[in-house]
């Protein structure tokens, strides 16, 4: 059986949870014909992350503050979210504007997802164990 999460006849909206309803999907692709009045949107979607998700990231991230020198300076917690951040989303940087340092572009926890939330928060995990980090809950 179909996962078919949404549907009235014509729009069908399906979750993928497994190769039989991929293959599926794209089966009913390959069936439409081409060009109007069909179109086919796919979108990707990623449940968005819990308020503990947001709240661990925070205590660690203060615990990093805290314990971790970066480069002879004491960075801030929003510094440290930058900085991680950046490490997962391999940020676009650019100059600023007098030339005097560089810019992380699109840096937004706001918008990961559960998936991506935790994917940051164990590469946070990670870099805490190189660094010696005691997590302040333990």
């Amino acid at each position: 059986m179909l996962a078919q999460v949404a549907g009235d006849g014509v729009n069908k909206a399906f979750v993928i949870r497994d190769e039989a309803i991929r293959a599926r999907c794209m089966s009913l692709i390959a069936e439409l014909p081409l060009g109007p009045p069909y179109a086919v949107r796919i979108t990707l979607y990623d449940d968005p992350r819990s308020l503990e998700q947001n709240a661990k990231l925070w205590a660690m991230l203060e615990d990093i503050a805290e314990q971790v020198e970066w480069y002879g300076k004491k960075l801030s917690s929003w510094d440290w979210k930058d900085v991680m951040t950046s490490a997962l989303i391999k940020a676009n940087v650019v100059p600023n504007l007098d030339g005097t340092g560089f810019v992380a572009c699109g840096l937004h926890t706001s918008k990961l997802g559960k998936r991506r939330m935790s994917e940051l928060i164990e590469l946070i995990e990670a870099f805490a164990a190189e660094k010696g980090v005691r997590w302040s809950d333990e």
